[in-house]
This record gives C-alpha cells, structure tokens and sequence, in this order.
C-alpha cells in the first residue's frame, strides 16, 4: 500500500494561543443530541497515527471493518510532516491533517469513525474525536487507553461493566470493561453519537481483545506506514 501525502494547510495554527482559539470556535460546532448508528450496521473506521519526531514524521492509518462481521473492507494510510508541537491538551492539531488524509484516500464511505483517544474526555471538552467529527461531519467517538486527567471508580470485573469517568460532577465519558477482569477503556462521545451508543460500539468492536478492532488494526497499520516513509531527518 503507498501512502498519500498529507500537506499542512496554510491556515494551521503555529501557537497554543491560536490553537485553543480554534478550539473555542469548534468547540460550538459539537453535536450532542443524535444516537448514532446502531452497533453491528454498516461500516465503521479506525483511525490511529504514529510520530517519529526526530525525522519529523507522522503517518497515520484509517481501517473501514463491516460493523456486523469486523472483516476488513478497506484501508489507507497517509504520511506527513508533524504539523504542531506536543502540547498536552492540543495533540489534535499534531494528527488532524495526516488523518484527513489517511480518510480522504478511503474507497468506501466510513461510518462511525473510532479514534484511538478522547472525545469530550478532554479538559477543553474537543480532543481528537470531536475535531475530527467537527471537520468531517461524521458520527466519531473516542476510545482511549487511559483516563487522562479525569476520575473514576474501577468498573465491576465482568465484561461490558462501566463506571463513569467524571470532571468534577460531569460525566465526560465512561470506563467500559472490554474483557473480564482486565483494565478497562476510556469512552468518550465525539460527535453525533451519544455516550450509550458509543459503549455499545465499543463492546461490539472489542469480541476477544481489550482495544477494539479497529484501533488494533489501525494502529498496526500506521506503524508500518512510519517505518516505510522515506522522509529524511
């Protein structure tokens, strides 16, 4: 497979100052009050990205599973310059344009979109997933591998067991237990989909493994992309 090229937009934001302002004004944009797909129908796309900033290089993955079987329909991968310096907080604005990419270069409408991170389980409410969802118009959700800075009670042992991740006394997203006894994942709705559905999908994506499908496949993808490119230090 040969990656697309992905090219920074001229608009990108270059500080943290402009970046939380674009932020801000995305942030509007969120949808919060549509289901979703329902688990198991049609298609639904990972997407994960990986960095080796020494070469300044990011490459990123998109991998399109049918929702009721996980057989893989399509995949893309995309590879760029790293287009933001690692600010916690602002890691969207590292993987956005790799990812648009990696997504424009699919041959087949992708569905719910899973990123491998946080959707409002971020301090400023907009992590990966909402950006993402924000700029596409796709229903996207965010599952990821820890917490982050958020709070939450252990979820019972048994698989499909949730616990609330909370800010305080708002709940941005949930602890979903995927395999018995095993650490949980860290849910959070992105856009147009709404938490329930979104620990649904989770589940639904996650048969024999802690990760879901999609960000297992995902992330293997773009790995081998980073390792491939020809991108000199």
């Amino acid at each position: 497979m040969t990656p697309v090229t992905a090219q920074i937009p001229a608009d990108w934001p270059a500080t943290e100052e402009r970046a939380r302002a674009v932020q801000d004004g995305l942030r509007a944009r969120v949808v919060l009050d549509e289901t979703g797909p329902p688990p198991g129908t049609g298609t639904v796309t990972g997407v994960d990205v990986a960095y080796d900033d020494e070469r300044d290089v990011v490459a990123a993955a998109a991998v399109t599973l049918d929702a009721a079987t996980l057989a893989v329909l399509a995949e893309a991968t995309a590879v760029g310059r790293i287009s933001f310096p690692y600010v916690p907080g602002l890691l969207a604005f590292r993987e956005i344009p790799t990812v648009l990419a990696a997504l424009d270069a699919l041959p087949c409408p992708p569905g719910l979109v899973v990123c491998d991170g946080y959707g409002r389980a971020h301090p400023r409410r907009f992590g990966l997933a909402s950006h993402l969802g924000v700029l596409t118009g796709l229903p996207t959700i965010g599952v990821a591998k820890n917490p982050f800075t958020f709070a939450h009670d252990d979820p019972d042992a048994a698989r499909g067991s949730t616990s609330p991740l909370l800010d305080g006394a708002e709940e941005v997203g949930r602890a979903v237990r995927t395999r018995e006894a095993v650490k949980p994942v860290f849910v959070s709705v992105g856009h147009r989909v709404s938490l329930e559905n979104a620990c649904a999908h989770t589940l639904a994506l996650a048969p024999g493994f802690r990760l879901p499908e999609t960000t297992r496949r995902a992330d293997a993808l773009c790995r081998a992309a980073l390792r491939a490119a020809a991108y000199p230090a």
